[in-house]
């Protein structure tokens, strides 16, 4: 099998010690991106770890959002090829790229969320290696060294989240500065620290970035994605790892069973999603160290490219912003190495990574209590408006000896309307769940906040008025 080396930790510790250190004094409604510190390499609980000291890879994120930054950073430079797809990519340097020059011109690839927003990241990247003396602009020299960093972004606003924070200047530029070599965060970090994946189907699952790493011979292949599709992730079997559906979250099911269930509502008019948003884009990063021309290293980012679609189904949408990036670091020449034969084994590495990506689902088995009794005390020191931005505030009341719940911003609260109350249903003394599709939880146990889903993915709102 495919060389990959997992080091997991307890995924309950890391949403404990980020809940703890991110929000103990943080006051959302009143940060400004000035005011944001960026949270470098963090743990996500899994990493892959490969052998190439010539790759260094660092992360970094808001988690006042959550949103992220991954930076790739090569220590000399690469040649580079691109292969794009889906309805709405957004990149930087893209069009110099498809010139195809055979010359060794990258510095870094530089993936972020945030949307448009995120898009100076790259250029933030390769101003900081002008800043730390790396690179230099000087045009007057025989061979210029100036710095050459791509980038791509992925959405992760909408029903995702709360706010409309963004990876900015300072985050990328945080990750630079913090890259290492041998490590790539898995799961719920960097670029993937909000990303999700079946939209298509209404899944409405958290996602991430995935790794997996390959050295025969000589010969390495390193691949790494920002899985953000608006398909589902299906594995060799044909098993989707999870879907929110209307029975709750299922996992093994099969995508076959899955589109068929699409085609009979399709045709019965009965069609229905999970409100999260259909703007989805991945982004991948295939390295390899043989030495490829400017033909066949597009060759094979195209190879390669088309090889996900048996992954991700369906795959490159009018929603999604697909894009590839395919790299050489051009250390070994292996003349007798077919570059079909690279591609086929380089696809099967991509699909591992692909499937290295999904982080655990955040709740997955949060239930009321009808055992828990709420005096009249408890919920009036809950009863209040909570703020999470400009645009979303959330009022809790108490109406004939119950707690209800309605978005009074300009946005929804998750399954919280503007225009309908919602009880809370008691799980806890201070926590609560809305069912829905995608169950939301709310946690009071903090004086004068509320943490929506807490964990990986959780939203905080202060209170304003009670």
């Amino acid at each position: 099998m495919h060389a990959i080396k997992l080091s997991l930790t307890k995924n309950a510790l890391f949403a404990s010690a980020l809940a703890s250190f991110v929000f103990a004094t943080t006051n959302l409604q009143a940060a400004s991106q000035d005011s944001l510190v960026p949270i470098v390499n963090m743990d996500s609980g899994a990493s892959l770890e490969f052998d190439w000291p010539g790759i260094r890879v660092g992360t970094a994120s808001y988690e006042e959002g959550p949103t992220g930054v991954t930076v790739f950073h090569f220590d000399k430079k690469a040649k580079v090829a691109m292969d794009v797809r889906g309805g709405g990519p957004g990149t930087v340097n893209a069009p110099y790229v498809e010139l195809g020059y055979n010359v060794a011109e990258l510095d870094s690839i530089v993936v972020a969320g945030g949307s448009w927003y995120g898009l100076e990241a790259a250029t933030a990247v390769a101003t900081a290696m002008m800043d730390d003396g790396l690179r230099d602009g000087d045009a007057f020299s025989l061979t210029p060294s100036v710095a050459m960093s791509l980038g791509s972004i992925i959405f992760d606003f909408g029903s995702r989240r709360l706010n409309e924070i963004y990876p900015d200047k300072k985050l990328a530029q945080a990750a630079y500065r913090a890259a290492v070599s041998g490590q790539f965060p898995l799961g719920a970090s960097g670029a993937g620290r909000n990303a999700m994946t079946g939209g298509f189907f209404g899944c409405a699952v958290h996602s991430g970035q995935g790794g997996a790493f390959k050295q025969i011979g000589d010969l390495k292949i390193a691949a790494f994605s920002v899985v953000n599709a608006f398909g589902a992730v299906t594995d060799r079997d044909g098993k989707v790892d999870a879907c929110y559906t209307d029975k709750g979250l299922e996992r093994g099911l099969q995508i076959k069973d899955m589109f068929a269930k699409f085609e009979s509502k399709f045709e019965e008019q009965t069609l229905e999603r999970a409100d999260n948003s259909n703007k989805n884009t991945t982004i991948s990063v295939l390295v390899v160290n043989q030495k490829l021309e400017p033909a066949l290293l597009k060759r094979l980012a195209v190879q390669v490219h088309t090889s996900m679609s048996r992954s991700l189904q369906p795959y490159a949408t009018l929603f999604d912003g697909d894009v590839f990036y395919a790299v050489s670091t051009e250390e070994i020449d292996d003349k007798e190495l077919s570059p079909v034969d690279l591609g086929v084994i380089a696809s099967e590495v991509m699909w591992d990574a692909l499937l290295t990506a999904a982080p655990a689902q955040q709740p997955e088995h949060v239930q009321a209590n009808p055992n828990v009794a709420l005096s009249s005390a408890d919920m009036n020191a809950i009863a209040g408006e909570y703020q999470f931005s400009d645009k979303v505030k959330l009022k809790v009341f108490v109406r004939e000896g119950k707690l209800f719940a309605r978005a009074t911003g300009s946005k929804k609260v998750f399954a919280i309307a503007t225009d309908e109350d919602k009880e809370l249903l008691p799980v806890a003394q201070d926590q609560f769940v809305v069912p829905s599709r995608v169950p939301l939880t709310l946690d009071f146990s903090t004086a004068e906040k509320v943490i929506l889903n807490p964990g990986h993915w959780q939203q905080t709102g202060m209170l304003i008025d009670n």
